[in-house]
């Protein structure tokens, strides 16, 4: 997660098209989000950018998203639920070339594509605090957005366990892109790798092929999405049931 600062636009733009009268925007594990979009979304001069980790169906039916937690935990350790979420208009960066963050915008011609109705406990890796699986539910809008199960270099097209060590997996986030690397072990509730992140790589789908096995939340650390569907089964409400929508 990446607090970044933004100059104001020199004027508001033209309100966007009804959903109906414009072609929905696609998504997946891999999309860029920014959020917490301060004064306003239409002229931001402070934000917050993760990846999404997927994009699927609950048992109710619902167009789902998820990313990492943190993302929506402010200063004061307050959860954002009802945090509205836009898609990231700046091009994704690679390893060599991360995104510019001064470059991140909302995209206002689709408007909020949802708005999230959990946030998990974090993975607090490098304090004290209660060690969680580090995931955010996002019930998506779909009148505005479609589900897709390739982003960048990645394709999702089935969810499954980590691999066993010194199997190579890779990560699609839109601050670095698509990097790999091996996985080394587990910590706990967790796996670790060699994967790189950065900044507004919060949430990318780690991939083992195309087989979704976790979402990264920094420090070479993932969590299981089995574990965090799990989690979702037990909780109930958006997100429980939750299986790939493409």
């Amino acid at each position: 997660m990446s607090l970044t600062a933004a100059p104001s636009a020199g004027a508001a733009p033209a309100s966007p098209p009804a959903p109906s009268a414009r072609a929905l925007t696609p998504v997946g594990g891999g999309t860029g989000i920014v959020f917490r979009l301060k004064p306003t979304p239409e002229e931001p001069t402070s934000y917050y950018v993760c990846t999404l980790t997927a994009v699927g169906r609950d048992a109710a039916g619902n167009l789902v998203g998820l990313t990492n937690a943190h993302c929506f935990i402010d200063e004061q350790g307050n959860k954002l639920v009802g945090e509205q979420v836009y898609r990231d208009t700046s091009p994704a960066g690679t390893a060599a070339a991360p995104a510019d963050l001064k470059a991140s915008r909302p995209d206002l011609e689709t408007g909020s594509i949802g708005t999230v109705t959990y946030v998990s406990t974090p993975n607090n890796l490098l304090n004290s605090g209660p060690k969680g699986l580090d995931y955010a539910v996002i019930k998506l809008d779909e009148s505005r957005v479609a589900p897709t199960s390739t982003v960048g270099s990645v394709t999702i097209n089935s969810i499954g366990a980590p691999p066993a060590n010194g199997t190579r997996m890779c990560k699609q986030g839109h601050r670095t892109g698509l990097t790999c690397g091996i996985k080394l072990g587990t910590n706990g509730i967790w796996f670790t790798h060699l994967i790189w992140t950065d900044g507004g790589d919060s949430g990318s789908p780690v991939v083992n092929g195309q087989t979704l096995v976790g979402n990264a939340w920094g420090a070479q650390h993932s969590s299981p999405i089995l574990s965090i569907i799990d989690e979702m089964n037990a909780n109930g409400g958006v997100g429980a049931g939750f299986h790939l929508a493409t």
